[in-house]
């Protein structure tokens, strides 16, 4: 693959280097192996930037949702828009972190693009998984994980889907043998409840999770409020709606949002949504912006402890939802800390007055200071 892009000379001095490093197992252990991988992945993406939200999501956007998701030792895990692996191997991280049996994790990963989805099994091998599927084949038109002819349910189903897919494959989904336009048919231009709702179908019975990335649009375009009507009215499924801040994502200047959805909720958790504001929760980039550990774990504490916070939270009932017509945006519930610093109007004419006074006073110093040099 590489020969005929890398010279000759090139690809020697290539080879060469690398045989001066040991790479055999007994040199490296599985974490620095799979990392140095994750690392070239990412390094692509720095570089490839615009084409990169094919196939990678910021590891620091993976590892939010898979702490809010909080996988289990015991449970199974799919990514249905799996793209390099990179969520798949963040929920290996976590329970490792928490010291549990990582390899007793089931991963399923379904992936269109050929390269990307060899990608994500190479990634899964440099990680020493064994127990993992991914396979290549569009999800929304032809699901891949079934049950005879059913689709196949797991613990945890998360994902950063393509952002507002257009012929997602609108005519099948009319007639869809599975099931999923449970909550409403998606409009042809935008594809995002179809991965919603095809999410939403493939997790388990009390302990099924789904976090999805979306694009801010599908939280109040008016030709999808009908689905989001129903996923909130008749099952009360979506637990919390998290806004991200603008360009953290690769080749995705707009601010997207993750949503998180339980099958079973707690009593607390019931007839409300947890809406998140963490706009403003990022560490500013020349030519991106990024989530640091210490701003996922702000994001995490806020979720966890479930209490609204001024500026940042507000847990808000669904009837409430219902009267702003079920759109979902987050600045709909959550008041931006931008609005504190509105001037009353007596203020703000006391200092239009004061700034006029100095300018008019500066104007007349200016006058003569010209008028002495005669320059006036």
């Amino acid at each position: 693959m590489l020969w005929g892009k890398l010279s000759d000379e090139l690809m020697i001095n290539l080879i060469e280097h690398f045989d001066k490093v040991h790479l055999s197992n007994s040199k490296l252990s599985t974490d620095k192996l799979g990392r140095a991988y994750e690392y070239l992945i990412k390094r692509f993406a720095d570089l490839s930037n615009k084409k990169a939200g094919e196939f990678y999501t910021p590891r620091s956007v993976t590892s939010l949702i898979t702490k809010i998701l909080e996988p289990k030792d015991t449970e199974s895990i799919n990514d249905p828009a799996c793209g390099t692996g990179g969520m798949l191997i963040e929920a290996i991280n976590f329970i490792k972190e928490k010291k549990g049996d990582w390899r007793k994790m089931k991963l399923y990963g379904q992936e269109s693009n050929l390269s990307t989805s060899s990608i994500a099994r190479i990634n899964l091998f440099m990680h020493r998984l064994d127990d993992f599927k991914i396979k290549r084949e569009d999800t929304l038109r032809r699901p891949q994980f079934l049950d005879g002819q059913s689709l196949a349910k797991f613990d945890i189903v998360l994902a950063n889907p393509p952002f507002s897919l257009k012929k997602w494959g609108y005519e099948l989904w009319k007639n869809d043998p599975h099931g999923r336009a449970f909550g409403g048919l998606p409009p042809d231009s935008y594809g995002d409840y179809a991965w919603v709702q095809h999410m939403l179908s493939s997790m388990k019975e009390k302990t099924g999770r789904v976090g999805v990335v979306l694009s801010s649009g599908a939280l109040f375009r008016s030709s999808e409020k009908t689905i989001r009507k129903n996923i909130l009215e008749k099952y009360d499924y979506l637990v919390a709606v998290i806004q991200m801040g603008s360009n953290i994502f690769y080749g995705a200047t707009i601010a997207p949002c993750i949503l998180i959805f339980k099958h079973k909720k707690s009593e607390h958790e019931k007839g409300n949504v947890l809406f998140i504001d963490a706009s403003e929760i990022y560490q500013p980039g020349r030519a991106q912006n990024y989530l640091t550990e210490e701003h996922v774990n702000e994001i995490l504490k806020i979720y966890q402890n479930r209490k609204e916070k001024q500026h940042f939270s507000k847990i808000v009932k669904l009837s409430e939802i219902a009267e702003e017509d079920w759109n979902l945006s987050v600045s709909r519930y959550v008041e931006p800390k931008s609005k504190e610093t509105i001037i009353p109007l007596e203020q703000a004419s006391s200092d239009l007055r004061k700034a006029i006074d100095a300018f008019e006073k500066s104007e007349h110093e200016l006058k003569k200071i010209l008028e002495k040099e005669k320059l006036l």
